[in-house]
């Protein structure tokens, strides 16, 4: 591969290192089968196939070199499996947080191409074993704490293997009106689709979700994930990484529900979780609460206008200003006409924004059925 291991001058470990068009033929490699997981998730293709015993990285390996996914395959190519980890060490390294140890002493000094060898060997026989989160609690800006967990280096690299896959998957299948940890998207987007489209909205209802990512749910979680990905050995590895607990003052703490602490795969976990609360308001709120194809005039307004019409016929230019401007105050539609709703919504991870052209009657019973939804369908508290 014209890869080599080389020493870091302190003499701690070992780091993966390799020139420059080594790297990027790695990371075609990579995209490329990156490329035909987005292309079943585009297509609403399962994801894996319960009747193989690989996870699903190595299968995908294994599609990219015989062109299908078949059970004839002979099996994958070592190589490609070993780019998909080469692609997420090469997006890690850089980032402060990898010379920063968890629970062990492990940093991305110790990591070269032989250890990620038997990460591989050990995750396709099912040997892998997460290592709990050290856990640390930190300054909150406007006070208080909030905590902050630590990945081993080897779980945070594993880790990005599985947001990458989940994410090429996924991606396609997400709803359009959630902006949070997502490529391209981000608060600008969100505000941007709110200044151009939300024009003449009357209420807004705005929505929290108590400790989203603390709460989450394992059950309905994997559930969720087994509709669509038919590979339980790749589901368990998810499963491992979400009861793998934290340390925090070197007492262990068991995780029962949420995603994993300060895990990499975190936000894609809630973004899927998330999503049915996006298809329930897309499928079955809007759809109730949007009707009517144009408002009706408003008779204010089109009084106005006449007037309009009629002194700047006459001449008099200064009653024509006087009622252009009471005009410009009036909204050209009946902002009460019973045969007109809009709904729309955005989300930014936990955190969502609806807005009705309509009463606040209706207002209130939308926000009483997201309530109802989330405690129902997800076990979060709105």
């Amino acid at each position: 591969m014209g890869t080599e291991e080389t020493k870091e001058p302190n003499g701690k470990g070992k780091q993966v290192s390799y020139g420059k068009d080594v790297k990027v033929r790695e990371m075609r490699t990579a995209e490329t089968l990156l490329n035909i997981i987005q292309d079943r998730g585009m297509i609403g293709q399962s994801l894996g196939n319960k009747e193989t015993r690989e996870p699903c990285a190595v299968k995908m390996a294994r599609t990219v070199r015989r062109g299908t996914g078949g059970k004839g395959c002979n099996g994958p190519r070592p190589q490609s499996t070993l780019h998909m980890y080469l692609r997420s060490y090469a997006k890690l390294y850089s980032n402060d947080g990898a010379m920063t140890p968890g629970i062990t002493e492990e940093t991305v000094d110790e990591m070269s191409q032989e250890k990620i060898a038997k990460i591989i060997e050990a995750i396709r026989y099912e040997r892998w074993q997460w290592t709990p989160v050290r856990r640390v609690l930190i300054d909150k800006p406007k006070g208080g704490k909030r905590p902050l967990g630590m990945p081993t280096w080897s779980d945070k690299m594993v880790q990005e293997v599985i947001r990458s896959i989940l994410e090429a998957y996924y991606e396609p299948q997400f709803s359009k009106h959630s902006h949070g940890f997502r490529p391209k998207r981000g608060c600008q987007t969100a505000l941007t689709e709110i200044h151009n489209v939300w024009v003449g909205t009357k209420w807004f209802i705005e929505g929290d979700i108590k400790g989203c990512f603390d709460n989450i749910d394992h059950t309905i979680l994997r559930h969720i994930l087994q509709e669509n990905i038919q590979d339980n050995r790749f589901l368990r590895l998810i499963e491992g990484a979400l009861k793998a607990g934290y340390c925090e003052e070197w007492t262990y703490h068991p995780s029962l529900s949420g995603s994993p602490q300060g895990g990499i795969v975190s936000p894609i976990l809630s973004n899927i979780y998330m999503d049915r609360l996006d298809k329930f308001v897309e499928e079955t709120l809007i759809p109730a609460y949007t009707r009517g194809e144009k408002r009706e005039e408003n008779l204010a307004y089109k009084w106005k206008a006449k007037q309009v019409s009629y002194y700047r016929a006459k001449g008099n230019l200064e009653r024509t200003e006087t009622i252009r401007r009471e005009m410009q105050q009036l909204p050209s539609g009946n902002p009460n006409d019973p045969g007109y709703r809009r709904l729309r919504y955005i989300r930014y991870a936990d955190d969502f924004l609806l807005g009705l052209i309509g009463p606040m009657a209706e207002a209130e019973e939308i926000k009483e059925r997201i309530t109802t939804f989330l405690r129902a369908a997800l076990k979060l508290t709105l």
